[in-house]
């Protein structure tokens, strides 16, 4: 355990960058991504010299990448990062059992990471057994291994298990909330002090922070950090006007990626990237199941990142 708990819970009140894993040629790009992690080490622009917080998780294509290939971008990702920083790693619960091989896998990297996001489950399932089975997860991972969780909630069903698995659980320290701004609310107050609640649903996040969130997670800090960053340090020091303005510049892209349920969550990034001319990112050609974007949309991203090149 790299960071004992109070300080990585003060660390994660802040942006989480998720950076898109570039493919090339249909294969992960390596190189690309080194990049792309340099970029965000190099672009800190968090007051407080506060630590980047990096994910590898939805955005990045986790879903869609090997167990093997998962262990080895994490490996990467924490070189790159050369001892700095907060690693975190999204983990697919789908089975169960691999997703302990996995945490297994990843504790013993040179650079572990830090604290893994628990990614939504799919499949049939019900709050008590997503509770039951959690708590054990929890406690055989956080014994072995010094894991700590983030539950990323998603379905609503799943509230009240969720709420008391962070009370019950000294390994799960928080939930990632990827619903809507109506549950921040219920959510804090049933966590109350017994973990951290974060916004998981991008950088259009001055509402949920003004009720009560702590940091948000980014999708497009690996295009542009300081907008990220600037977005949370107003929102630290309690300037929520500021926080707006920002998003505003943001909205625009914000908007492409979340329409229709999140279809262009990952294409857009990739397409902002390509199309906006820095040479210190890589968005690569396209993902499993997440080719580039059609030639309409590609305008809309083209005219949405005006706005954001001064934050890059």
């Amino acid at each position: 355990m790299s960071i004992d708990t109070p300080t990585l819970l003060d660390a994660l009140d802040s942006v989480t960058a998720i950076p898109i894993i570039p493919f090339k040629d249909g294969e992960i790009d390596y190189t690309g991504h080194a990049k792309n992690i340099n970029y965000l080490m190099q672009n800190n622009y968090l007051e407080g010299d506060r630590k980047r917080v990096i994910a590898i998780a939805g955005t990045s294509l986790v879903h869609h990448v090997s167990l093997e290939d998962q262990t080895r971008i994490m490996d990467a990702t924490g070189r790159e990062m050369a001892g700095d920083g907060v690693l975190m790693s999204g983990i697919v619960p789908n089975p169960i059992g691999d997703a302990g091989k996995l945490i297994e896998a990843q504790s013993n990297l040179q650079r572990p990471p830090d604290v893994y996001l628990i990614m939504p489950l799919t499949g049939i399932s019900n709050p008590e057994g997503i509770y039951e089975q959690y708590m054990k997860f929890g406690e055989q991972y956080g014994e072995s291994c010094g894991a700590r969780f983030l539950y990323y909630f998603r379905q609503k069903k799943e509230l009240d298990a969720m709420v008391r698995l962070v009370n019950d659980s000294p390994h799960f320290i928080g939930v990632k909330i990827g619903t809507g701004v109506e549950d921040v609310e219920s959510i804090i107050d049933g966590v109350g002090d017994s973990g951290l609640v974060v916004w998981g649903i991008g950088d259009r996040c001055t509402r949920p922070a003004e009720l009560g969130t702590k940091g948000h997670t980014s999708g497009i800090a690996v295009l542009c950090a300081r907008a990220s960053d600037e977005i949370n340090n107003a929102q630290r020091r309690g300037d929520y006007e500021t926080s707006h303005q920002i998003e505003a510049d943001v909205f625009g892209l914000e908007e492409i990626r979340f329409m229709n349920e999140r279809l262009y969550n990952y294409s857009a990034v990739i397409e902002a990237m390509n199309l906006s001319g820095f040479s210190d990112i890589v968005g690569g050609t396209g993902g499993p199941f997440n080719p580039c974007v059609p030639s309409e949309i590609s305008a809309q991203v083209q005219e949405a990142i005006q706005p954001l090149k001064k934050y890059h």
